[in-house]
């Protein structure tokens, strides 16, 4: 297991993602996902729900954490 897959999982839910990561924002917005009220929801059940591939998302996400650091 990477540094990188070790800091984010992604059936942890969109806010938990936020408060470990806030760099992880950006992300969410560029693919139309909402922080607050579908915060509650995993990132792979907020990429199902909005027809995204959770792969590429997670990708994405794991990118912008590790371009913060």
């Amino acid at each position: 297991m990477s540094t990188t897959d070790y800091d984010l999982d992604c059936t942890w839910t969109v806010q938990d993602v936020l408060h470990r990561h806030p760099a992880a924002a950006g992300v969410f917005t560029r693919f139309g996902l909402d922080t607050c009220c579908g915060g509650v929801l995993t990132v792979k059940e907020a990429a199902y729900r909005h027809g995204l591939d959770s792969t590429t998302l997670c990708a994405a996400l794991r990118a912008a954490i590790e371009a913060d650091r």
